[in-house]
């Protein structure tokens, strides 16, 4: 069997060879305005900004900075999604945002607040959460 090795993890931080890698790979486009779509779920957060129009600029993910598993679902995770966004988007310009939240995950809020900590203004929020109205289809009653 071999011998068995024993390895102890500590509180996971994103590892600053990555954060520079992801922050050096920066559109030329320079943007003053954009919008901002945060997708929260129970496993992952995902962070997108994007032009005016829709199109695009710059994402980033809780897996794509190294959290792997249940972490990428806590609101720490999170935070530090949109703390990398938003030095990305002082790079390149941006000065205000649209905020719209997807989702029922726990990186909801924190996302946002990170995002926001690196002196951008928000014009508006929503939350464009799907909400089933009528629910499931009800099992059909048993035969005899």
């Amino acid at each position: 069997m071999g011998k068995k090795r024993i390895v102890k993890k500590q509180g996971k931080v994103v590892d600053q060879g990555v954060r520079s890698r992801l922050l050096a790979k920066l559109p030329k486009k320079k943007l003053a305005k954009g919008i901002l779509y945060v997708e929260s779920s129970f496993n992952n957060t995902k962070v997108t900004l994007t032009d005016p129009e829709g199109n695009v600029i710059m994402w980033a993910s809780a897996g794509s900075l190294g959290f792997s598993g249940a972490k990428k679902g806590t609101p720490f995770a999170a935070a530090k999604v949109g703390e990398l966004l938003g030095d990305k988007a002082v790079q390149i310009g941006v000065k205000e945002i649209d905020a719209v939240i997807k989702g029922i995950g726990a990186g909801r809020e924190s996302a946002l607040r990170s995002f926001i900590s690196k002196g951008i203004a928000i014009s508006s929020i929503q939350d464009k959460t799907p909400i089933p109205f009528n629910g499931p289809r009800r099992p059909r009653p048993k035969r005899n």
